[in-house]
């Protein structure tokens, strides 16, 4: 089917009866595709051409990274400066379209130099692959017969990865439990998968596909799902540091926030927030090297919620010197290698502007960023305000969105910070008085 042929069909009904349902969408080129999805839109010529280009990264490139490509989306992307990590100093990329990240990011890690900067630590890369088998009427035996089998159930994870065996990862250990579920119980078997540099879901699951038919074997069950876990709690990141009270902006500032990490502590509610500050820096840096951001921000939410209920990823205290003290613990399943990491083009430049050399170097560093995140916005609600900075950055965006271009951005941006009134109505009336006065 080509894209006349497409198009041909859908011009020949109304609006009202466009239907998305496409044979052979796939088969398309971008090109094709794209012009069947102006039609169906009513996208104009500009629009068309907006998506046509792709800037740094081809479109044939692209049409090989995910399915029925027709253009590809460009984000911001920035450096926060001043990270001095375990005494190296690094330049952190971030991808992210929210305004004041980078900048808080920026700000609290020189507040955190002052104090010596971040230090960080990580486990080993060990990811977890999940084994469901069902269907036993002796599920706690056979949890017994696949403990017994464990070599020979790693032995052959291992032969499905020799080279991740070569360089010292591979299938390293196994747990099984038995778990109660609405349709009964089930064994789950859990492989414990050193990924070396890669994040690990493709060694992980073709490890527990291997497999599968062997603990069969062994359970008499039937298995059914064989899949990674973006639960990585045996691949954790940690960071802290200490900040000098003066550097925060006194005794009293750094009281306001240790009482916010407090009620974060203690408040699903505030911990969501609070954990998405965190989550702030890490996610833009991933983005940027295109890591899975999903598996990341799912599991550190999951680990947030582990002992029961949803609470922190950070803490922050007061020292006997009344300074500020913070610490960071979450799962950070991050890879150097394998996926888009090392196809992207602007990913590649990221990582070499990061400099890391390894995955848990690379863990570590987003760690002390996520904790940088955090600090820059307690402090901000604790002594400022959160709009303070944020709101003059998002004036900008709603300046633009209005209309207002070059140096009149900043202009009714301005106007709208002084005014307290920042909002597309107001934006528009500023625009049209500088128009109205031969400003603009």
């Amino acid at each position: 089917m080509s894209a006349g042929t497409l198009i041909f069909d859908l011009e020949r009904v109304d609006h009202m009866s466009k239907s998305s349902l496409i044979s052979g969408f796939y088969k398309l080129s971008p090109k094709e595709r794209l012009q069947f999805v102006k039609e169906f839109a009513g996208l104009t010529d500009e629009e068309e051409a907006l998506l046509q280009n792709t800037g740094s990264l081809p479109l044939d490139l692209a049409d090989r990274m995910i399915e029925n490509v027709v253009g590809a989306i460009p984000i911001p992307l920035g450096v926060a400066v001043n990270f001095l990590i375990n005494r190296r100093d690094y330049l952190i990329p971030m991808a992210i379209e929210e305004p004041s990240v980078v900048a808080a990011a920026s700000y609290a890690a020189k507040m955190a130099r002052d104090g010596g900067g971040f230090y960080t630590s990580s486990t080993p890369p060990i990811m977890i692959g999940q084994v469901q088998a069902v269907g036993m009427k002796d599920p706690y035996a056979a949890r017994m017969r696949i403990l017994q089998a464990k070599e020979e159930i790693l032995k052959k994870a291992n032969d499905q990865d020799p080279v991740l065996v070569s360089v010292g990862g591979g299938a390293k250990d196994l747990d099984v439990k038995v778990i109660h579920t609405s349709q009964g119980q089930m064994v789950i078997t859990e492989l414990h998968v050193d990924c070396r540099d890669a994040m690990g879901a493709n060694a992980v699951n073709t490890m527990c596909e291997a497999v599968a038919p062997l603990i069969e074997r062994v359970t008499g069950g039937r298995v059914y799902l064989r899949i990674i876990s973006n639960l990585a709690v045996k691949r954790l990141a940690r960071a802290w540091c200490l900040v000098p009270k003066e550097a925060v902006g006194g005794e009293e500032v750094v009281d306001g926030i240790v009482n916010a990490s407090a009620f974060a502590a203690a408040d699903p509610y505030r911990a969501a927030t609070h954990n998405k500050g965190i989550l702030n820096g890490i996610i833009a840096v991933v983005i940027a090297t295109c890591n899975d951001h999903r598996a990341i921000e799912a599991g550190a939410h999951a680990y947030a919620a582990r002992n029961g209920q949803y609470t922190t990823l950070s803490t922050w205290e007061k020292n006997e010197n009344g300074d500020l003290v913070g610490s960071i613990e979450l799962p950070m399943a991050v890879g150097l290698i394998g996926g888009a990491v090392r196809t992207h083009p602007i990913a590649k430049i990221c990582l070499k502007i990061l400099g890391v050399k390894k995955a848990n170097e690379f863990a570590e560093v987003l760690a002390a960023v996520g904790l940088a995140q955090n600090l820059g916005a307690l402090r901000a609600l604790a002594h400022e305000g959160i709009q303070r900075g944020h709101m003059s950055l998002h004036a900008r965006n709603i300046a633009i969105a209005a209309g207002a271009t070059g140096e009149f951005i900043d202009l009714v941006a301005e106007k709208m910070v002084e005014e307290r009134k920042i909002r597309m109505d107001r934006a528009k009336e500023l625009i049209e008085q500088y128009r109205a006065a031969g400003t603009i």
